[in-house]
């Protein structure tokens, strides 16, 4: 749920949610405790805790979730670190093809369609999802690791589309 949200309906700002929020996690984001509370942007959400999550699937009976290809992690670490992208601006970086790569993570929620670019065809553009957040337990896109696996620097150069950029699990 949006914190704003939550203030807006308790009549309350919303650095007071923040700050019962991270009371909430204190008391909630035990080892023991069934449920954790996540901070998504700028949203919250309870959810199982990790070390359940197996035990909670047996009882749900859900299908266990498929590992991403090298290529979806390539084109969603493309698009985390570049958003809002177009189609051709991944397969520029990755040098191959990438529709079905970015149809398959747009249909897990992991991307979403963030408009068009005003260009000739209007191209739409890409970004991540609260779902991708989530999924590699983010709370913000700047929580992502800089691309070279390094401390990030002012003298730093932008990373080259010559080799593959990973996600950091």
């Amino acid at each position: 749920m949006e914190l704003q949200r939550i203030a807006q309906v308790l009549g309350m700002r919303t650095y007071v949610i923040e700050e019962a929020i991270q009371k909430m996690q204190e008391k909630y984001n035990t080892k023991d405790s069934g449920i954790h509370l996540l901070f998504l942007g700028d949203s919250a959400q309870f959810t199982t805790n990790p070390a359940f999550i197996e035990p909670v699937r047996g009882v749900l009976d859900l299908k266990r979730n498929t590992p991403l290809s090298q290529a979806a992690l390539e084109v969603l670490a493309v698009v985390a670190y570049n958003q809002p992208v177009t189609k051709a601006f991944v397969e520029q970086v990755r040098g191959v093809d990438c529709s079905g790569v970015i149809g398959s993570l747009v249909q897990k929620g992991l991307l979403e369609e963030r408009g068009r670019l005003e260009l000739p065809g209007r191209p739409l553009l890409y970004g991540t999802t609260e779902n991708f957040l989530r999924c590699f337990q983010l709370t913000s896109i700047d929580d992502l690791p800089p691309p070279d696996g390094g401390e990030a620097s002012e003298d730093d150069e932008e990373p080259s589309p010559e080799g593959p950029m990973q996600l950091s699990l």
